[in-house]
């Protein structure tokens, strides 16, 4: 739990706050970003919540905060913020919350689908979330983008009996079980509306999933910069080779999705066309520096 004693001395004075135990992983800034920025290496509550709204959203992000770190003076009935997991984002596309410090606080998503729904990358494994999962049909498969956003997949696989698939190339100690293993380079197929895009270059065996050729969860692979209002790559967590990693970005120029549901980083919601010119403007730039999980 947040500690009032390691509250951050940026934070605004009020109810709300973040403590010297913030990771900077950025889950708060967009599940709550009316109260919640950056300042150095850390989050901070920039403005205090100023209506219900902006409350709810807050305390959203108090559950969603991997690793605890935001805290409050007064005490708050939780049950509205436990009951907005996972949250709506673009008709049957939810965000799941409850980021994992396992994975420096990537995002989950769930695609809810009559044939059965599809998590992407793993949330941490808490009874409100498992309940909600259930309630809406639960999970008849698990997406794992790469190697680094597992978290809890075992626990969710064991509860939910779905079965997982990894890129064999980022298959590791923790996810030797995983049942489906993926190999080379090629699209694959899964549903008429589900595409596994393999995209190498973040780690050997990164992969994007493509729903309804709309929707493209891009792990950390690709992400949107909300300062620059363009997409992104970084450069300096690039575990394989940049080189490749600029190559998967060009090929998904072919692909005329609208949404970018990244693990970090914010999302991204353009029309098909602007996507395709952010994409080609991306990989012009990528031989230049880039930063990690930009603003």
């Amino acid at each position: 739990m947040a500690s009032v004693r390691k509250r951050l001395p940026a934070n605004a004075p009020g109810d709300f706050y973040v403590d010297s135990t913030c990771i900077d992983c950025g889950t708060c800034r967009w599940v709550a970003p009316d109260s919640f920025d950056a300042h150095g290496n850390a989050s901070r509550v920039y403005r205090q919540p100023g209506s219900a709204g902006e409350t709810h959203r807050a305390l959203m992000a108090v559950l969603a905060c991997p690793v605890a770190a935001i805290g409050t003076t007064a005490k708050h009935d939780l049950d509205a913020a436990y009951a907005a997991f996972p949250d709506p984002i673009d008709e049957n596309v939810y965000h799941c919350g409850y980021h994992s410090a396992e994975s420096y606080g990537a995002a989950s998503y769930l695609i809810v689908r009559p044939q059965g729904s599809v998590l992407v990358d793993s949330p941490r494994f808490t009874k409100p979330l498992v309940r909600r999962l259930e309630d809406m049909g639960g999970v008849a498969l698990m997406f794992l983008t790469h190697r680094d956003d597992v978290a809890d997949h075992r626990k969710l696989h064991e509860h939910f009996g779905c079965p997982r698939i990894l890129h064999r190339a980022d298959v590791g100690s923790g996810t030797r079980d995983v049942e489906i293993q993926v190999e080379g380079v090629e699209p694959i197929d899964l549903d008429r509306d589900l595409t596994l895009i393999p995209v190498p270059g973040h780690t050997r065996g990164s992969m994007c999933l493509l729903y309804r050729e709309r929707y493209l969860f891009s792990g950390d692979h690709l992400a949107w910069d909300a300062s620059r209002k363009r997409l992104v790559a970084w450069r300096d967590v690039c575990w394989y080779d940049w080189d490749e990693q600029t190559e998967s970005m060009a090929r998904l120029a072919r692909y005329g999705f609208e949404w970018v549901l990244p693990g970090h980083g914010r999302r991204a919601h353009l029309l098909a066309r602007e996507m395709v010119v952010a994409l080609r403007d991306l990989v012009g730039r990528m031989p230049q520096p880039t930063h990690a999980f930009s603003r």
